[in-house]
């Protein structure tokens, strides 16, 4: 894996751009459908771990006309079993960074969304489509494994029975499919999905630092955990919020009507 730690450095792998306080982080192999390799792993893996601090959210989509297609299957040939399990764990380590990432994560999805890539946008907090998107999990028909979390996250999404139904038969998901089963959370045009992704990602990026750190560490737990511990950890993040300067201001300006209510949209 020498060489694939050398390939992280290579800025061509991804397309980093700063949008105020959005980073974009673009998977950048149009040519092969941003298929994913160690180089672009490792690149995730350094842009993750040093997430500027006035960065309030991250996007993540594909150049091109394809988010990913998925593991580039070139990278399998030389790997004895030793070498596999210690690859898997490298894609789960990078992809935790990302799943519990101080900010949120917004993926922005069209063309190919699948194998590798559909366990990339699954780390992410928040999906949005727009029609080209698909997903699919091609290794059944390949004779191999999800090896970068999707066995983990992907259930949680659509459940057990679904993608089960993926492996064995090679069923392939529309984005209008994927919206309405829990691929994605927005659905939009065409072209719209990284627009889309924009806007969300500004809007989540002026809240309160720490509702969003609260919603993305300490909900995914309280999910998890047993009823009486959930309700005790909730509990105790609610009165962290509400402790927090920032959150005062926040309520004090809504009781001064200084923000708008929640309407309909």
């Amino acid at each position: 894996m020498g060489n694939a730690a050398s390939a992280a450095s290579d800025a061509s792998l991804l397309k980093i751009e700063t949008k105020g306080a959005v980073l974009t982080i673009g998977l950048n192999r149009p040519a092969k459908r941003n298929a994913l390799n160690d180089g672009i792993i490792l690149a995730l893996r350094d842009c993750f771990t040093a997430i500027p601090d006035e960065i309030g959210a991250v996007i993540i989509h594909g150049i091109g006309d394809h988010f990913s297609s998925g593991l580039d299957l070139s990278e399998l040939s030389e790997r004895d079993a030793t070498e596999g399990l210690i690859h898997s764990q490298m894609w789960h380590r990078v992809f935790d960074r990302i799943q519990y990432c101080r900010v949120p994560v917004i993926a922005a999805l069209k063309g190919a969304v699948i194998g590798g890539g559909l366990e990339l946008a699954c780390a992410a907090h928040i999906r949005v489509a727009e029609p080209s998107a698909y997903f699919a999990l091609p290794e059944g028909q390949r004779g191999i494994f999800v090896g970068g979390g999707g066995s983990v996250r992907l259930p949680r999404l659509i459940g057990v029975p679904r993608m089960a139904d993926m492996m064995l038969t090679g069923r392939v998901y529309s984005a209008t499919e994927g919206a309405a089963y829990g691929f994605s959370q927005y659905l939009t045009e065409d072209g719209g999905a990284l627009p889309k992704a924009l806007e969300l990602a500004e809007r989540v990026a002026a809240n309160a630092p720490l509702t969003n750190f609260a919603v993305l560490q300490a909900l995914p737990m309280i999910a998890e955990a047993n009823p009486q511990t959930g309700l005790l950890m909730e509990s105790l993040m609610a009165t962290v919020a509400q402790s927090d300067k920032e959150a005062k201001k926040r309520i004090r300006a809504f009781l001064d009507r200084k923000t708008a209510k929640v309407k309909p949209t």
